[in-house]
């Protein structure tokens, strides 16, 4: 099985740890962000992960204004940008969409294996 280096962007310190350890428990390198000036800054110096998983409400700059922020500057070329947030609202994804985003996996449906297993999934979209 291929090994995926992914990045968690979400300011909730327990959800970024429940996520890293899934994705670590399935073999994967992953990076862990409370912030996404932090994530910013980690793309602009190394970004190549395979994924980016970003919440939408953060304080400072929200998921939208990260995506926008990556996509202006050109950063994670390779990366499939997937928004992990309860915003679950048409609006919200066709938004994320326009910005970029490959997925859209809404936290309150989808169990830590089921963001792993889409994750993959999307990744693996060629």
């Amino acid at each position: 099985m291929a090994t995926y280096k992914i990045y968690l962007v979400d300011d909730d310190r327990f959800l970024l740890d429940m996520y890293a350890v899934k994705f670590k428990n399935a073999g994967h390198d992953v990076s862990v962000f409370q912030s996404a000036e932090d994530a910013l800054n980690a793309l602009r110096k190394d970004g190549t992960p395979n994924a980016v998983l970003a919440d939408i409400i953060m304080p400072n700059m929200t998921g939208f204004e990260f995506l926008e922020a990556v996509k202006k500057e050109d950063l994670a070329k390779d990366a499939k940008l997937i928004v992990l947030s309860n915003q679950g609202q048409d609006s919200d994804i066709e938004k994320a969409k326009e910005l970029g985003a490959a997925g859209y996996i809404i936290k309150a449906s989808a169990i830590p294996s089921e963001v792993l297993s889409e994750t993959l999934a999307i990744i693996e979209k060629k």
